[in-house]
């Protein structure tokens, strides 16, 4: 089973528990003396109903948990999602009024045969409208799934405002000296018109990868955020097939991701040599506007907000995906003040487009030891850089700065970082605590998984309120 199902496995053991549990426990002598007689039911039959009932009421659960696990993506997800509900809705009233009228017939008399031929003729009449109505809503996704991918279908968008702030204009990676390696492309070539099923309708800014534009679906209406590399500046055929597949991987994995907190992934392709990402398109600001004096965030937002990034990390990094460039820049807050993190993969898929001496690293300022040593990264990687982002959030300042970029590295690498404490000395110890541990240079001594930081943090927050 795919880790991003295994979700599905407690409800499913449950429901499988309660039917067997059920007629095992009807079975016993003391539970077939007893009666229920306000129901005139014996107690054989009211533990069989009951189990019966439980399980619809668990498999209902797990309908909708499906629904807000499937991925909303425009195409057959998108129809999956919206029929779960109707459809399991229809399966229960059919089983529930089998188990009424195999073991709960005394409660059919109560009511009365025609009362409840009643309630069952309106619970299946509803339900199956619902299911219709989602059927026939939901047919541009069903045939966005059967097109090519080239006359896909994803979801509608509301008009976008031309002063709409995005979030994604001055995207570029801090450059400290020349030489720095940056995850900004060389750009060659006028605003494309279109981009796969995307007009381009203008650029927003430089990305990780490349330009980053904002997009329309013309048939669906859908604004997105078009994210692009060059594919063309790869010297060799073998590579650049190469650089291919790792791009469309990428773009796959990061795609599965569905998280309230993550930027959704709609499509990726090719244009041109030019390879593209359709995103969400994030109304916010990103928290690199709160990363100075005297725009600093209350630290109880603070420690919350970087909070429910680390549980967007975790649940990345449970689905085998590490972000590897986690900064300010690339989590946003929305008008509604709910934390987007954004580029999952990214610094992955612009580092496969370049040559061995030209290789984009990630923003070097927010980099762990082990990236700079070139180590394969696992989630700790993301812990330590979001470790950089509390202590700049909370202070003002980055705690490794130079005038150079290989004595930052350097610095990451060997140098402690300094005690958040000195820099602002009203914040609780425990703030100090979270911070130190994620900022460890050995692995073994950071956390072992965002999960755990997210806790952390909150604790610390009610300690803060109480």
């Amino acid at each position: 089973m795919p880790k991003s199902w295994t979700w599905i496995a407690p409800y499913t053991f449950a429901i499988l528990a309660v039917l067997l549990t059920g007629p095992l426990l009807s079975s016993l002598s003391l539970v077939q003396s007893l009666s229920v007689p306000h129901l005139h039911l014996s107690g054989s039959q009211a533990i069989r109903l009951a189990a019966q009932l439980l399980a619809l009421t668990i498999l209902w659960f797990l309908a909708f948990a499906a629904y807000q696990r499937i991925p909303d993506n425009g195409r057959g997800s998108t129809f999956l999602r919206n029929l779960v509900l109707p459809f399991t809705t229809l399966i229960i009233v059919l089983f529930a009024n089998k188990s009424f009228r195999t073991v709960g017939l005394s409660l059919i008399e109560q009511m009365g045969p025609s009362q409840f031929a009643s309630s069952y003729a309106v619970g299946l009449v509803g339900s199956g409208l619902w299911l219709t109505a989602a059927w026939i809503l939901n047919q541009g996704s069903l045939r966005a799934a059967l097109a090519p991918p080239s006359q896909a279908q994803g979801h509608t968008a509301q008009p976008l405002s031309e002063h709409t702030n995005t979030g994604y204009e001055e995207e570029a990676p801090d450059q400290l000296d020349s030489k720095t390696p940056t995850a900004t492309s060389t750009i060659i070539g006028s605003t494309p018109g279109m981009l796969g099923r995307y007009k381009v309708l203008k650029e927003l800014g430089r990305g990780a990868m490349g330009l980053v534009y904002l997009g329309k679906d013309p048939t669906i209406q859908r604004f997105v955020a078009i994210k692009t590399m060059q594919l063309d500046q790869i010297d060799h055929d073998d590579k650049l097939q190469d650089v291919k597949a790792r791009f469309f991987r990428e773009a796959e994995s990061t795609g599965r991701l569905s998280h309230p907190n993550i930027v959704t992934i709609y499509d990726a392709g090719e244009e041109n040599d030019l390879g593209y990402i359709a995103m969400e398109l994030i109304e916010g600001t990103p928290l690199k506007q709160w990363a100075r004096k005297p725009n600093l965030m209350p630290v109880n937002e603070v420690l919350l907000t970087v909070a429910t990034v680390a549980d967007a990390l975790d649940y990345a990094h449970q689905q085998g995906v590490v972000h590897r460039d986690i900064k300010p820049a690339n989590i946003m807050l929305t008008r509604d003040r709910i934390v987007k993190v954004m580029d999952f993969g990214i610094a992955k898929m612009a580092s496969s487009s370049k040559t061995e001496t030209n290789i984009v690293m990630g923003t070097p300022t927010y980099m762990s030891p082990e990236q700079i040593a070139g180590k394969k990264v696992d989630g700790r990687s993301d812990i330590f850089s979001l470790g950089i982002v509390l202590f700049e959030l909370l202070t003002g300042q980055l705690p490794f700065t130079a005038d150079n970029l290989s004595a930052v590295l350097f610095s990451i690498a060997h140098h402690p970082h300094p005690a958040i404490q000195t820099l602002r000395p009203n914040l609780p110890p425990m703030v100090q605590e979270i911070v130190d541990r994620a900022l460890q240079k050995e692995l073994p001594h950071r956390y072992r998984r965002a999960e755990e930081f997210a806790e952390e943090l909150r604790v610390c927050v009610q300690g803060l309120a109480a």
